[in-house]
């Protein structure tokens, strides 16, 4: 039975496992504001993407498929919403202004260990994009640097969409496994 709230699963026909909805939405909205202010400064944006994201969940409940936990699935649509956002946003700001309580988010969650470790992680990736090929480097660049799309790769290198996509990924593969 489906409702709004709440989805009934199936792992195995004799033990179906129903997914109550509001409950999960109440024990992790905390959470889900808190992931969300993590990635949006603007306060009233923030209460726009968690209202979202629950809208979201209740709407499209039927979907979940219980490949993951329900919480994972909720977190998956706000990060969907925020990407969302963002690419509506781009010109905007990363703040509004910057206010007390942007610096105290920001000097709160300086650990000085995740930043060492960040700076590791940023040096062997520099190090390992600096031993590509040329071409997979301008790649790169077209698609960070300049903001591009995979067709204005393909179009300034002269070369075929798929040939881009193909390329990408294998750097993509290659760059994880040297962090790994």
């Amino acid at each position: 039975m489906l409702t709004s709230s709440t989805a009934e699963l199936s792992f195995s026909p004799e033990a179906p496992v129903v997914i109550l909805w509001q409950e999960i939405l109440c024990q992790q909205n905390r959470k889900l504001h808190n992931f969300i202010r993590k990635r949006v400064s603007n306060r009233e944006d923030v209460e726009d993407i968690a209202q979202m994201t629950c809208v979201e969940v209740l709407r499209n409940s039927h979907k979940f498929l219980g490949a993951s936990r329900p919480e994972t699935w909720l977190f998956g649509i706000a990060a969907n919403l925020i990407r969302n956002y963002y690419k509506t946003h781009q010109n905007r700001f990363l703040f509004d202004s910057l206010n007390e309580d942007n610096v105290l988010e920001l000097i709160h969650d300086c650990d000085p260990s995740d930043i060492i470790a960040n700076d590791e992680l940023l040096s062997v990736m520099a190090h390992s994009i600096d031993k590509l090929p040329e071409d997979t480097r301008q790649m790169l660049s077209i698609l960070v640097e300049r903001n591009g799309s995979y067709q204005d790769v393909a179009t300034s290198l002269d070369i075929p969409l798929g040939t881009v996509k193909s390329r990408l990924s294998r750097v993509r593969e290659a760059l994880k496994s040297t962090i790994s």
